[in-house]
């Protein structure tokens, strides 16, 4: 039974409306079982500090007299527990969605948690690797001292080259299956699986596609069409903590900040095409950004990187 489903802590007509909740989610909104479970998880929090708050458990009824001050007394026991503001913009959004779901159905309308302003977030801007690093992370004989077996190089230089080649999250190159990538000279795209079960058609290019094919050839394991194209050292699906560690291991062989993690191979492709004139629209789509918002934030990083360069070489500066 998957997690979601199991029972829950709360009156029987909360959580059949909370198991109502996840399974539209799941079903209407295609969202992975690692969201639904974070939904879960935060919504459930909500209602545990309510049940407390209000010296009951939360029905239907009370949740819709809910007053923005019962609101603020759960930001503030968050935060008194070190919770900070990212997570706890993310628990709020799950509370107001479960609302949202609750007031379509015509159980009520808790407006208190609209009535609330989500805490601020510091806008933290994505750093990306130089070129010359970023194009060097998949370069095997920066590994050279390292006693794994080739196979495991090969890998480990084919994952990281399509996280920058092709601008993939971390998860849908994992996610890969043998049938996803063409053999070199067979095509130049592949289709990638994103958030919310979304697919996409990403290019790939040739070098990448190669290092694919030199990992394929080495590889101990049988590869079949439809299973996990990268594999871990015992079999099954590779893990992205693997990946993780492996750029932990190129930051000193580089010579890299704490910042240059695998998903900063992603933050890179975006900037460099933006630096080489890329279309925003078309990075958006590149990238799988339901927003053309989330997309814009590079613009942010091109142009603080255009004030250092300026600052850096203007005699005047």
């Amino acid at each position: 039974m998957p997690e979601h489903q199991t029972e829950l802590p709360f009156s029987p007509e909360i959580s059949a409306e909370l198991l109502r909740w996840l399974a539209f989610l799941g079903d209407q909104k295609r969202m992975s079982p690692k969201t639904l479970e974070a939904y879960r998880r935060d919504v459930t929090q909500f209602l545990l500090f309510m049940t407390e708050h209000l010296g009951e458990q939360p029905s239907l009824r009370n949740l819709a007299a809910l007053a923005p001050r019962d609101v603020r007394a759960f930001m503030a026991s968050r935060r008194s527990q070190g919770i900070g503001a990212r997570t706890l913009m993310r628990q709020l959004a799950g509370a107001r969605s479960f609302a949202r779901f609750l007031e379509r159905d015509g159980k009520g309308k808790v407006g208190a948690l609209n009535a609330v302003r989500a805490p601020k977030l510091s806008k933290t801007l994505p750093k990306p690797l130089t070129v010359p690093s970023a194009r060097r992370v998949s370069d095997i004989g920066l590994r050279a001292g390292e006693e794994r077996e080739p196979w495991i190089f090969a890998r480990d230089a084919a994952v990281l080259a399509l996280l920058y080649g092709s601008g993939l999250r971390i998860s849908e190159a994992l996610g890969l299956s043998g049938k996803d990538v063409p053999a070199p000279g067979q095509g130049d795209t592949i289709i990638v699986t994103g958030k919310g079960n979304k697919t996409r058609m990403v290019p790939v290019l040739p070098q990448v596609l190669t290092l694919v094919a030199d990992y394929i050839a080495l590889c101990p394991y049988d590869l079949s069409d439809d299973e996990p194209l990268f594999v871990g050292a015992k079999g099954g699906q590779l893990s992205p903590r693997i990946i993780q560690l492996t750029m932990e291991r190129l930051r000193g062989a580089l010579g890299l900040p704490d910042t240059a993690t695998p998903h900063a191979l992603r933050h890179s492709f975006a900037t460099h095409l933006l630096s080489r004139g890329g279309d925003l629209r078309s990075i958006q789509e590149l990238l799988g950004h339901a927003s053309l918002s989330t997309t814009q934030i590079y613009t942010a990083v091109d142009t603080e990187r255009l004030l250092d360069a300026y600052k850096a070489a203007h005699p005047r500066a």
